[in-house]
Order: structure tokens, then C-alpha cells, then sequence
């Protein structure tokens, strides 16, 4: 077993760790820091989010910074606001102990008079967003021509967000003598452009395998219609209501409604998508960070920056398309040695992702049973009735008010009494949906010989899966048809699964060579496009446009 007085660091750095409760480091840790503390070298550091990677850099960098020094000695780069608070709190954390050390996080959405004014006294470590660090520098309110060590936190992050022209704008004007350190979880071809162009013969340590996936996560699937999906999250976050999770969606418009929906039926949950000011994402996160809220819904890039470690669940309520993603989004719970679940409600058509992420991740998906709500209900008073029996009362109660509740329950037996406090708790528990079976029972469709011997009525249910449904329609343009071999009841199944949106619903579908074209009613339009933001179709990115 290591420890972090093996590295090498400096007393007052080990004082400040040590008083944090950090003990022995991580690997990313172990690995980097004797190398960031001895050599004047750039440097790569590829590990995954949660890893560790701020202690990393943090710790030798505040043991490279002159107190005595009246300038800025360090440069930070994180893709979001939340990143670089973080980064700041952990930084000033570190160098409690270690005289002199200022340090400074700025960002967009925050005013940047006060930012301003904060750089007018010397900060020896910023730690800055890209835009608005350039918007700093235009204003001539920072000089970095004095720095000697450039961090660049989460690239790969930045990149995917769109900052890199921002991030080669910035990398053109630091001085050329300073070292740079790169930690990313991913080594892309735009990250080796920036190290081609902007690093020299830099060490790396490379930590686990480059879509690794904690091995403290339970992978869990449900089979289910796509229509059902909400339900069936209703019923999961019913039977634990100690929740604490990322629920993640396609698109922002999911996110919204998603949450939406959610808090009408009185569940602490709100959203987190890129269309949210600074201000309202501050305020979300807040609310999740105390507590007041358990659930977040977010996109994938709207998530990135979020650092809480207590989070039990994420839950995939639309799998992403990149198997990168899928390892971010996991890697938001079970930090810090905890366990954590990454669930995914998956429709038929996210059975073959399922299982190419088995297999290239080298993980294994256990498929679990959407719970019925009698079942949802026993548990939750069977909590609820462990709880009574283990609560302590620490206020004595009055002999006097005792003797009249004991009088009113005289004539009631044990039994009688306890079947009142249990019913009551049943009707305070009440049922938020129905008391179907959602659980499809396997991955694959009647074979054709069992779907000819299944009777006239199933026939007949079948033919009217093309009816056109009552009331106007809205005509939809997709652009995949018999070329990527789509006929009407495929079509119509794949429609069904991504909208949510049931046969009854849609109304004349019609495939050509290079698109189709379908109905829906109108009703059910607005915003039906959004949903199928993101699908990859055999390389080509699907659109679905008004038609």
C-alpha cells in the first residue's frame, strides 16, 4: 500500500491532505505526482472521471508555486463553471497550510467587473473557462506572460464541447518555456493535434484502459416499451426512495420533460441541459448538492462538470451512441470505493448496444424486473416499519397526555391498532401510475409461424396498426428507406420505441428508396424531430424534418 508521504510532497502539502483525510493516493495519483514534482517536463495523464486527476496536478502544483512571487505563476483550464469551482476549492483545500498561495476560479455567467477586480491583486493560480479567459486577457485584466505551468483539465471535454479554437487561441499566447500538463480521459485526434503542436516529448501514464469501467458498478437493464419508460422510472425511484441519481436523456427538450412531468407528481427532480443561464444552472445544482432534490435529469455534455459523490444511481433513460459516453455517465456514481447501479431502460432496439457494450467493455448487463407497485408497496412499509422500531425518543412524553391515548385506545387489540397505522401508511403511499406489468417478456418477436397460429384477433389488431387515427395530421420526413432496407412495420416499431408515441397515434407511412415519410397526429407534434436527435443509422446522423 502507498501513501502520500511516499511522494514526495511538501510538509505543509501532506499537513493540509492528511487533516482532508486522504491517506493513501489513488493510482492516476501514485503515478503522476513523483513525476510532476521532479522533472520539468510536459506531461499526459489519461484516466477516467473520478479517478482522482485534480489531486494529481493539485498537489505538485501547489508545491511549485513561489508565495513571495507577485505574479501569476499557473494556468488552469476546465471546460465548465462547476469544474473550475471545484478545481479552486480543492486547490485552496490543498494549500491551506502553504503560506502565500492565492488562488482565483473565473468563468462565464458570473459578473466579470468583480472577476476583474479580484486579478487586480496577484492570484498565483487562475483557473479559468476558455471564453471567458479570452475575454479576460482582450481586457488586458490577466498576464500570463510569466506563467511556468499550463494545466489543461477534462481536454477531451473541452473539445467536445467546442472550445477548440478558444483552446489553440489560448495555447498561441502562453509562454513557450512553461510546462504543460494534459489530463483527459480520452486520447482523440484533435488532444494529439494539441500535443503534436503545443507539447515536447511529453511523459505520459496512462491508467486502466481507455473505456475501463469501475469495477464497483452494478450494469442492470430493463426490457420494456418505449412508451413505458417513465413509468417504469417512477417505480424504481418509488422502491428507493434514498435515490440519489443522474437520470440521462437524449436531448434537452427529454430533460425538460422529463423533469416536468416528474415534479407534477411531487418527485424532487429538475434539469440540466445546456439552454439554462448560469444562474438557473446554479441554482439546480444547489438544490441537488443539498439535498432538497435527489434526481437530475441531464444531457451528456450538460453533466460534465457535476462532482457529487454520493450519487447511488444513473440511470440511462435513452443509452447514448458513443460507448465513451456510456463509461462517463456510469463513472458518475460509485466514487470515492462506494457501489454504485447504472440502469438502463431499454427498448428493442437498445438490446444490441446492450450487448456491444458487454462485449467491448467487458462488462455484463444482469437484466432485472420492473417492480409491480404491490411490491413497491410492501417494501416501503417495511422500511417504514423498521424505522418506527428502530427511532429513538429522546423527549419524554407526558404521563398525562399517555394516559388519555391509551384510554382512546382501549378498545382496540395489538392487532387491530397495527392494521390501522399500516392502512393509513398505505394510503399515504398511495399510486402514481397503473398496476400493469411492464416488462416485455423477452428480446425477440414472435417467430412467423406463431404470430399465423395466434388467431383472427391478433390479425386484426395487427391490420389496424396502419389505421389512420381521427383528427389532423402532421406530415414527418425521415431520411433512411428501403436503402437501408426499412419497410412500414419496422419503420413503424422504431418510430413507436424513440417517440413514446403509440401506433394509434401515427397515421400513413410510406418508404421510398432514400427517405420516408409518416403521420402524426397533430396533437403529438411539436417537438417529435428532437427526438431523434443523435441516432446514428449505419454512419449517417438521422433527421427528421416537417415533410
Amino acid at each position: 500500500m502507498s501513501y502520500f508521504s511516499d511522494l514526495g510532497l511538501a510538509p505543509n502539502t501532506l499537513k493540509s491532505i492528511q487533516e482532508m483525510g486522504f491517506e493513501s493516493p489513488s493510482e492516476i495519483q501514485q503515478k503522476a505526482i513523483p513525476i510532476l514534482l521532479g522533472e520539468n517536463t510536459d506531461f499526459i495523464g489519461l484516466a477516467q472521471t473520478g479517478t482522482g486527476k485534480t489531486a494529481a496536478f493539485g498537489l505538485p502544483l501547489i508545491d511549485s508555486i513561489q508565495g513571495n512571487a507577485a505574479y501569476t505563476q499557473a494556468l488552469v483550464l476546465a471546460p465548465t463553471r462547476e469544474l473550475g469551482q471545484q478545481i479552486a476549492e480543492q486547490l485552496q483545500a490543498f494549500s491551506k497550510y502553504t503560506k502565500g498561495v492565492d488562488v482565483l476560479a473565473v468563468y462565464g455567467g458570473a459578473n466579470i467587473q468583480g472577476q476583474i477586480k479580484a486579478l487586480k491583486r496577484t492570484k498565483h493560480i487562475i483557473i479559468a473557462t476558455p471564453g471567458r479567459l479570452i475575454d479576460l486577457v482582450k481586457r488586458r485584466a490577466i498576464d500570463l506572460s510569466k506563467i511556468t505551468t499550463l494545466v489543461l483539465d477534462e481536454a477531451d471535454e473541452m473539445l467536445n464541447m467546442g472550445f477548440k479554437d478558444e483552446l489553440n487561441e489560448i495555447l498561441s499566447f502562453v509562454p513557450e518555456e512553461k510546462v504543460t500538463w494534459l489530463f483527459s480521459a480520452t486520447m482523440s485526434n484533435d488532444i494529439r493535434k494539441i500535443v503534436k503542436n503545443y507539447m515536447h516529448t511529453p511523459k505520459e501514464v496512462r491508467i486502466g484502459k481507455k473505456d475501463e469501467v469501475n469495477k464497483n458498478i452494478k450494469h442492470e437493464y430493463v426490457f420494456i416499451k418505449a412508451s413505458d419508460k417513465q413509468e417504469a422510472l417512477r417505480r424504481f425511484i418509488d422502491l428507493d426512495p434514498d435515490m440519489r441519481g443522474i437520470i440521462f436523456c437524449r436531448t434537452k427538450m427529454d430533460t425538460q420533460n422529463l423533469s416536468s412531468d416528474l415534479r407534477k407528481l411531487g418527485y424532487g427532480i429538475d434539469a440540466i441541459h445546456g439552454d439554462l443561464t448560469q444562474n438557473q444552472r446554479d441554482k439546480v445544482m444547489g438544490l441537488f448538492k443539498t439535498h432538497t432534490i435527489n434526481l437530475l435529469a441531464a444531457t451528456d455534455v450538460a453533466a460534465r462538470g457535476i462532482d457529487v459523490k454520493d450519487i447511488t444511481h444513473v440511470i440511462h433513460y435513452a443509452l447514448p451512441d458513443d460507448q465513451e459516453y456510456y463509461t462517463h455517465r456510469s463513472g458518475r456514481t460509485a466514487r470515492a470505493g462506494q457501489e454504485g447501479i447504472s440502469l438502463t431502460l431499454a427498448s428493442r432496439r437498445d438490446l444490441a448496444k446492450i450487448k456491444a457494450l458487454e462485449n467491448s467493455l467487458k462488462i455484463e448487463f444482469e437484466k432485472i424486473q420492473v417492480p409491480m407497485p404491490e411490491n413497491i408497496q410492501q417494501s416501503r412499509i417495511m422500511n417504514w416499519a423498521a424505522g418506527l422500531t428502530s427511532a429513538k425518543t429522546e423527549a419524554g412524553v407526558p404521563v398525562e397526555l399517555l394516559d388519555h391515548v391509551e384510554a382512546l385506545f382501549a378498545s382496540f387489540s395489538k392487532e387491530q391498532l397495527i392494521h390501522k397505522l399500516v392502512s393509513l401508511e398505505m394510503d399515504k403511499l398511495g399510486s402514481k401510475g397503473g398496476n400493469r406489468d411492464l416488462n416485455e417478456k423477452d428480446g425477440k418477436r414472435n417467430s412467423r409461424k406463431e404470430r399465423s397460429q395466434s388467431g383472427s384477433r391478433n390479425d386484426q389488431k395487427a391490420d389496424k396498426s396502419f389505421e389512420k387515427p381521427e383528427g389532423r395530421m402532421v406530415r414527418f420526413m425521415m431520411n433512411i428507406g428501403k436503402k437501408e432496407h426499412v419497410n412500414k412495420a419496422n419503420l413503424l416499431r422504431f418510430i413507436c420505441d424513440e417517440s413514446g408515441l403509440s401506433k394509434r397515434q401515427i397515421g400513413t407511412i410510406e418508404v421510398q428508396g432514400k427517405r420516408s415519410y409518416f403521420e402524426v397526429i397533430s396533437s403529438e407534434a411539436k417537438g417529435l424531430p428532437a427526438k431523434f436527435d443523435g441516432i446514428d443509422i449505419n454512419g449517417r446522423m438521422l433527421k427528421v424534418v416537417r415533410g
